[in-house]
């Protein structure tokens, strides 16, 4: 279970991301983390991971402290990042240098992961382009089998199929134990995806909402959204 405790953050001095801001993720299933721009979504994974530091308060990761970065919570963590980038070597030797922290890491899984995006193993990850290092951390991250999956703006820089093939990709790592929380503003990208969706304004938790299965139409996850912050 991720606990946000009472938590404020600010890049700077003057200005706060979040303010005595509480917030639980509990174990199992897909989160959709919404808000608009600038409310802390990305804020918030990072203080997850303790990549930042609260000025007060605390995220806990299953009773570990997040800016303690217990190797055994770090295990069992793993975060894409919006815009990041990957070394000019080989994806073999990429794995091979990161699997050690994971122990849960599966080769089956990357490699199944890796077919249903069309992407070969013998590649250099130098070699790729954007849409295609995002595909291939995408299938890194589920490969290494992590009980914490936080990814921040996941489809942003896929093309319409690639995006189709993102969600196959993510059901065919999902695990009952996994937990997933997903920030992104391409609602319709990841709404069938979503088990539960949280909307966030800053100091502010305004939706956390189960979806419940049903045989009636889907939630219009956008709707939902607009609804929400218009009638905040």
């Amino acid at each position: 279970m991720i606990e946000v405790k009472n938590v404020t953050f600010g890049y700077t001095p003057y200005q706060q991301v979040l303010k005595d801001f509480s917030l639980n993720f509990r174990d199992g299933g897909v989160y959709g983390l919404l808000g608009k721009n600038g409310t802390g979504k990305s804020t918030l994974l990072y203080l997850i991971t303790g990549l930042l530091r609260p000025r007060r308060g605390a995220v806990w990761v299953d009773g570990n402290e997040s800016t303690r970065r217990n190797p055994d919570m770090l295990s069992d963590l793993f975060i894409v990042p919006e815009e990041y980038d990957l070394p000019p070597i080989s994806l073999q030797n990429y794995v091979k240098a990161i699997r050690p922290f994971y122990p849960r890491f599966s080769q089956e899984l990357l490699e199944q992961c890796l077919r249903e995006f069309e992407m070969p193993m013998d590649i250099n990850l130098g070699a790729l382009s954007m849409g295609q290092k995002k595909k291939v951390y995408i299938c890194i991250a589920l490969a290494a089998n992590t009980r914490y999956l936080l990814l921040d703006e996941p489809t942003n820089g896929l093309d319409i199929l690639s995006k189709s093939l993102f969600r196959k990709v993510v059901v065919t790592g999902m695990a009952e134990d996994k937990t997933i929380i997903i920030s992104t503003h391409q609602v319709h990208d990841v709404e069938r995806l979503l088990d539960h969706v949280v909307i966030i304004d800053h100091n502010r938790v305004l939706l956390d909402q189960r979806l419940e299965e049903s045989d009636e139409a889907p939630i219009d996850i956008e709707k939902l959204f607009i609804d929400t912050l218009t009638n905040k």
